[in-house]
């Protein structure tokens, strides 16, 4: 992770106060419309956090690394259920407080409400981006932005310029994040392949050309802290 998400201090009441959960990949954290009385904090491996419609099809939100809370849309608003379903993609350690315990040493420090307001107002930011781009720029949009979202989230700069990004996407997953089909994200994909704007190597993605991705969408250079993928 190229910085830490979260404030230090919300960081360091998670180690003082957080019980250590471990889960193991492509298992469960919590699943959307359970009972939601605890927050996490992700210590080190992914979560992926996705909704099911209706029909069936899954649509990925958010993929999680170290220093992100989820979960975190209970406190201080009565929510008594997740709104998401939360999985393992790799092995994970968490720490969990209490939604009654987080709320009561918050409220006992100022200086930590107002960093989790702060917090809590960039979350929104990156989220209204997100659907920003999936609602005004189409299917390609939507992929273009996505893989922005993963440069910064999950990119290495390389010698020459391009951008690896240290984690594993099918194309499936890359569907789901983008609210559309494998089929056509296959198409997207081949075709910046072939003008050289990405390659591929086992389930890895090189980002050759990012301005012309931001190009292509209209990028309003949005801070780092909001276009991001976690």
């Amino acid at each position: 992770m190229p910085f830490q998400t979260i404030p230090t201090e919300i960081y360091q009441l998670f180690e003082e106060h957080g019980a250590s959960v471990k889960i193991d990949k492509g298992h469960q954290l919590f699943q959307e419309g359970e009972k939601a009385d605890s927050i996490f904090l992700i210590k080190s491996g992914i979560i992926q956090l996705s909704k099911e419609t209706e029909q069936g099809k899954e649509l990925t939100l958010r993929i999680c690394g170290n220093g992100v809370l989820i979960g975190e849309s209970s406190p201080f608003c009565h929510l008594n259920y997740h709104m998401v379903s939360a999985r393992a993609v790799e092995p994970a350690t968490l720490l969990s407080l209490s939604q009654q315990t987080f709320e009561l040493l918050v409220t006992e420090h100022p200086k930590l409400m107002m960093e989790y307001l702060q917090w809590v107002q960039i979350e929104a930011m990156k989220h209204q981006s997100r659907l920003r781009d999936l609602m005004l720029h189409g299917k390609k949009g939507a992929l273009f932005s996505t893989l922005i979202r993963l440069t910064n989230t999950y990119g290495k700069t390389q010698e020459d310029g391009s951008i690896f990004i240290n984690f594993t996407l099918t194309n499936t997953e890359l569907a789901n994040l983008c609210a559309t089909s494998r089929e056509l994200i296959n198409r997207m994909l081949n075709d910046l392949k072939k003008r050289n704007i990405i390659s591929f190597n086992k389930g890895h993605i090189t980002v050759h050309d990012l301005q012309f991705l931001k190009n292509e969408i209209n990028c309003e250079n949005c801070p780092l802290m909001v276009c991001r993928i976690d």
